[in-house]
């Protein structure tokens, strides 16, 4: 009995100091989440100036680029006049009855820009090839022929990039075909090559410029060339490469 009263008297005494222990911690403990939420809320604000920082750099990164960019394809094609140079060749055929033979040509033009996309070309070229008659009274079986061409028309660029550009091309004109030159006298009927004459002439082209520099460029281009010889038409496709140099400002 004697010591079961000595226990009760120990935890009278002591209960007290305990519960007092345990009401400071647990007041002491929220404080901890409070403290980490806001530790949590200021990381957030944070990290969105960062995020708006550097877009900010990739942004203004972004529009310098294109200021080069749109800087580099003014100087090219801001030019008034542009000049060309080249060779190309022709699929034609020099009768009514003959097959196709290939003219090879020389090529000169001159475009007169108004603004960075069109322009209007004047073009002048020379075509020449040997026509394959076939067995006839005269013993000619290859004749030399030769077409001269003057044309003029629109041009347009519908893509611009500082190093090419891709172009359309309409031109009409006047055609010269000589037939008869190497027939030795014996004229075009006989050899079933059209008459020596005049007719119309359309091109329509389709080509591509690459720069060198922002004057001096490669062209190169596929037309579809229609004339009018003999009262027919001939539907002729070829291509026409070469050098061009611009100079001229708008």
């Amino acid at each position: 009995m004697r010591s079961f009263r000595s226990l009760a008297l120990l935890l009278a005494f002591t209960s007290p100091a305990a519960l007092a222990v345990l009401a400071q911690a647990s007041s002491s403990n929220p404080q901890t989440p409070q403290s980490s939420s806001s530790q949590t809320q200021q990381q957030s604000q944070q990290t969105p100036s960062l995020t708006q920082q550097e877009m900010t750099v990739q942004e203004r990164i972004r529009l310098r680029r294109q200021q080069r960019r749109a800087q580099a394809i003014h100087d090219t094609y801001s030019h008034l006049y542009e000049a060309y140079s080249g060779a190309g060749y022709l699929r034609f055929t020099p009768g009514p009855s003959l097959q196709k033979v290939t003219l090879y040509a020389w090529d000169e033009g001159f475009t007169r820009y108004y603004n960075l996309k069109l322009g209007v070309t004047l073009d002048g070229r020379g075509y020449y090839g040997t026509a394959f008659v076939g067995i006839n009274p005269t013993n000619l079986t290859r004749p030399a022929i030769s077409q001269y061409d003057i044309l003029i028309g629109p041009t347009y660029r519908f893509m611009l990039r500082p190093k090419y550009s891709l172009s359309g091309r309409l031109m009409g004109g006047y055609a010269q075909g000589n037939f008869s030159g190497d027939t030795s006298g014996f004229g075009t009927a006989v050899l079933g090559l059209y008459p020596d004459g005049s007719t119309y002439a359309v091109s329509a082209s389709l080509f591509a410029e690459y720069n060198l520099t922002p004057t001096v460029g490669l062209r190169l281009g596929a037309n579809d060339f229609v004339t009018g010889f003999g009262s027919t038409q001939q539907n002729s496709v070829g291509f026409t490469g070469g050098f061009l140099y611009r100079f001229g400002k708008q």
